[in-house]
């Protein structure tokens, strides 16, 4: 078999916490991923934390003795020449607009969250935008690589490239699937690579269909654990809340740690409120991590991945990433769980949508497995939320007022037109310096 020749990655936003992690994934897999170059982009505002972290990802080449050369610029451009694969990481407006994401819903009664509801919508119409600029330029100086998106809401992202560009290699991402899969392994007591979970749904709406451990079902079992109040290794939800037993021995699926937005409503805001008045939003949080953490990564006798980042959130990103990446380069044709075009996967959503849903990864990229489709109980929620993304995405296109309105009306964390206006309207004031299509008509 000839020898590929050495790749070239391109990380926009290459400046974010996550990127040690990143880095540490193409460390772990270099002999199946021979990177020559990786190029971190960010924008000037960023300077600082691209510098930072940019020298912290040259210390951890060196120590793993592999020629790698990282290159830091604010021309993204140049980045993207000739790029094999394209990373995007990328936050608009950075952490002080999630937090107003967060924070401003909560006036209103309605939950603050940089994926669902209103956060989610105002994420995607600062993102799509950009997202489609990169796209647009991709086409033009690397056309045959590949887009691997992180960035959230990716669901949304990935249905604006499908629907508002021709441009097919792109494939969203999520850490949500593994994340699901390492706690079956830790309920089960076996390794992560023994498991095995069907997945279909959506971005941050995703269902586990059917759980395996060595090719054999388990799911029966998995339910029976999570459903016994006396097990001690209980799988519980982001919030540490506790299924009602009911619920999921009908569901007969396994929920994802975002159901609980829209499965316990009334619980999970009421602890966002409390959370936010005791320590802030979430994004403020983040903000007094991420300083400490550029302080670690400031240390020139740092040369690994902290361990501190795991407290960041988004856990098994790079691991994520790497394996998907590795797999397109390799055509390994193993199962991932990914955002990819529908292709008749699921049967209840257009053919034409983005879905999140167990793929064959190959060199022509992910090929959805077909499910049939979702159980009846959560397909008018996966079908409501998927409406909602395909709006908000005209919405961003267009920087259409009305289709804003609409689309948040119309997601099911918000009780009617009339809230649905207040917030757009306190919103769209409060991001208007990311929102130019709104404003410049």
């Amino acid at each position: 078999m000839a020898k590929k020749k050495p790749m070239k990655i391109a990380t926009i936003g290459g400046g974010s916490s996550y990127t040690p992690e990143l880095v540490e994934g193409f460390i772990n897999r270099y002999d199946e991923l021979p990177i020559k170059e990786l190029w971190l982009v960010d924008i000037e505002e960023g300077k600082e934390k691209l510098e930072t972290v940019g020298n912290l990802a040259k210390r951890m080449f060196k120590k793993a003795n592999l020629p790698v050369e990282v290159h830091l610029t604010f021309d993204r451009r140049k980045a993207l020449k000739d790029a094999d694969f394209v990373t995007t990481q990328f936050r608009v407006g950075l952490l002080d607009a999630r937090a107003k994401d967060e924070r401003i819903p909560l006036k209103y009664g309605v939950l603050g969250q940089e994926t669902n509801g209103p956060g989610g919508l105002f994420k995607g119409l600062r993102t799509i935008p950009v997202i489609l600029e990169i796209v647009s330029e991709m086409q033009e100086l690397c056309p045959d690589a590949w887009l691997v998106n992180f960035t959230n809401p990716a669901g949304m992202v990935t249905e604006a490239v499908l629907r508002h560009s021709d441009f097919r290699k792109v494939v969203g991402l999520c850490n949500v699937p593994i994340g699901m899969e390492m706690g079956i392994a830790k309920l089960l007591d076996v390794e992560h690579s023994r498991v095995r979970i069907d997945f279909a749904g959506l971005n941050h709406m995703i269902y586990g269909l059917d759980i395996y451990v060595d090719g054999e079902s388990v799911k029966d079992e998995v339910i029976e654990l999570m459903t016994d109040p006396d097990n001690t290794n209980f799988v519980k939800n982001i919030e540490g809340q506790e299924w009602e037993p009911a619920f999921i021995r009908s569901l007969n699926a396994l929920p994802c740690p975002y159901h609980n937005y829209y499965y316990k409503r009334p619980e999970t805001l009421k602890k966002t409120m409390e959370s936010a008045e005791k320590e802030g939003t979430r994004a403020e949080v983040v903000q007094r991590l991420e300083k400490d953490l550029f302080e670690l990564y400031k240390d020139e006798n740092l040369n690994i991945r902290p361990p501190q980042l795991q407290e960041r959130g988004g856990a098994y990103y790079s691991d994520a990433a790497v394996r998907l990446i590795t797999s397109i380069y390799n055509d390994k044709g193993d199962i991932q769980p990914v955002n990819t075009m529908n292709n008749g996967a699921i049967a209840s959503i257009p053919n034409d949508s983005a879905v999140e849903v167990s793929s064959i990864i190959t060199k022509d990229g992910p090929k959805p497995i077909t499910v049939g489709d979702i159980p009846i109980a959560a397909r008018g929620l996966v079908q409501q939320i998927k409406s909602f993304e395909r709006i908000a995405s005209e919405a961003a296109v267009e920087g259409s007022y009305d289709k804003a309105v609409l689309a948040l009306t119309i997601n099911p964390l918000v009780s009617s037109d009339v809230l649905a206006k207040q917030i757009v309207d306190e919103m769209l004031e409060a991001h208007k310096d990311y929102l130019p299509k709104f404003f410049n008509r």
